[in-house]
């Protein structure tokens, strides 16, 4: 029996309406298409952009038990499908056993991964240039948001992109991200590399992003040495918010259809 539900988890910087096209896209085709937010992100962007403190609160457990809630509770597994640091918390619910398939786009890295290209780290210098961004929310002015979300978008659909979707970020989770392989022990990011049970998981890379560049993606996927199926496939020409560029509904069909096709 081939999956009936999928479920879009967004990253940091968004809420769950930068789904808002491939959930639409999805339900014409008969699929139950679920957007879950983090813990306290359930409102609307522009209540979160008056009064971040949800933002400041969560922790990645809180998401990543959060997100299972809503998957454990489904009557088949789901195909999983993250953007950006969802593309981290999809890989999670892999590694613990959750989804018949998982696909990321542009995913932040799980703990292990060294890789950090120039790009990546001016992209995060907004958060990462004050240690006391820990404990605050961190958003990006437009000109920020063009450089690591829309490089590849003419300035008016940045600018249209920014107001729509952007809300700040968790300082507390973008430094543990970074600082994850520095701190001894098991992080908050951790997958076991070497699980033969995980369901396939497809890596998509956008060619022109910054902050999650093909480089971050392939020594992600290098790091799993399992039996498990991981690919990676790149499309050239796509910048980080690649799920709201045009030519996304071809990326949304293929990604299905790999999804489908190895499903377990």
């Amino acid at each position: 029996m081939k999956p009936d539900t999928i479920v879009l988890i967004h990253g940091f910087w968004v809420t769950p309406r930068s789904w808002e096209h491939w959930k639409a896209h999805y339900e014409r085709q008969g699929y139950r298409v679920l957007t879950p937010a983090y813990p306290g992100f359930e409102v609307e962007v522009e209540a979160l952009n008056a009064d971040p403190t949800p933002i400041e609160r969560v922790t990645a457990p809180e998401i990543v038990a959060h997100l299972e809630s809503i998957v454990r509770e489904l009557p088949t597994p789901p195909i999983l499908i993250g953007h950006s640091a969802g593309g981290t918390f999809t890989q999670i619910l892999l590694d613990h056993g959750f989804g018949a398939a998982g696909v990321t786009l542009n995913s932040a890295p799980t703990e292990g991964v060294l890789t950090a290209p120039p790009s990546q780290l001016k992209s995060l210098f907004p958060v990462l240039r004050n240690p006391a961004n820990r404990h605050k929310a961190v958003g990006f002015t437009p000109e920020q948001w063009h450089y690591v979300f829309t490089n590849t978008f003419s300035e008016p659909e940045s600018r249209a992109l920014y107001e729509r979707y952007h809300v700040p970020a968790s300082g507390s989770l973008v430094w543990a991200s970074v600082l994850a392989n520095l701190q001894p022990g098991r992080q908050d990011t951790w997958v076991d590399y070497g699980n033969d049970d995980r369901a396939p998981l497809l890596f998509v890379s956008g060619g022109e992003d910054h902050l999650m560049p093909p480089s971050v993606q392939r020594s992600n996927a290098k790091h799993y040495k399992s039996s498990a199926l991981t690919e990676v496939k790149e499309y050239p020409g796509y910048a980080h918010l690649l799920p709201a560029q045009p030519g996304w509904q071809q990326i949304a069909d293929e990604v299905l259809t790999w999804a489908l096709a190895h499903a377990r």
